[in-house]
């Protein structure tokens, strides 16, 4: 039986002109009503989530898909909930 992987977002948080540990608090909070396999986008505009989103995805076993810093300077953040 295959299981099929989402890759539609199912939540956005938008992040932007929070300071640390803004855009973690607000992640954490997004994750804590998503589904296992759901998958989150953060935007954040802190130059210190380049380093903690990584280190939290890590630390929590949920999965940092992708980080990209955008032309306007903002960073993008996708995240699988694992469980």
């Amino acid at each position: 039986m295959s299981t099929s992987v989402s890759t539609t977002v199912a939540t956005t948080v938008d992040a932007r002109g929070q300071s640390c540990p803004g855009p973690l608090v607000s992640l954490a909070r997004a994750l804590k009503e998503a589904q296992p396999g759901d998958l989150l986008e953060l935007f954040a505009t802190d130059p210190g989530s380049k380093s903690d989103i990584p280190s939290w995805a890590t630390i929590s076993g949920n999965e940092l898909l992708s980080a990209e810093t955008l032309e306007d300077g903002s960073f993008r953040y996708l995240i699988r909930k694992v469980d």
